[in-house]
């Protein structure tokens, strides 16, 4: 695949540093290594995809036209990110590093790959 990130616009925009990230992370271990007992990688899993379905399920909600407060979609959204957190850094998961190489590679497939408008059905 041909690296044509450097005369893209977009690819301009990916984060010059995940430095924030990696502080975000350590800063999370040393309050939860504080706080809480020790709890192993599958707690965490196990809470992570609890939060991301009772923040699917807000979807959900609104997806039948029910009305859901912004707050709500706030609470688990972070409960969520807080989560993930937790289980990177229960994994001992570099998440900067792995973040900033994986929107690399999606960025590298984007330009071999563009999108098209439109619904997937459509085509």
């Amino acid at each position: 695949m041909p690296d044509n990130t450097q005369s893209d616009p977009a690819s301009n925009l990916l984060p010059a540093s995940y430095a924030g990230l990696r502080k975000l992370l350590d800063e999370f271990r040393r309050y939860q290594e504080a706080a809480f007992p020790e709890r192993p990688p599958r707690f965490f899993a196990l809470e992570l995809a609890g939060e991301t379905g009772e923040l699917a399920n807000l979807e959900k909600k609104t997806w039948k036209g029910r009305q859901v407060a912004a707050e709500d979609f706030e609470d688990e959204s972070a409960d969520v990110c807080i989560a993930l957190l937790n289980y990177a850094n229960s994994r001992g998961i570099d998440l900067a590093s792995a973040v900033e190489k994986k929107m690399r590679r999606i960025d590298r497939i984007r330009l071999a790959e563009p999108e098209q408008p439109g619904e997937p059905g459509d085509r």
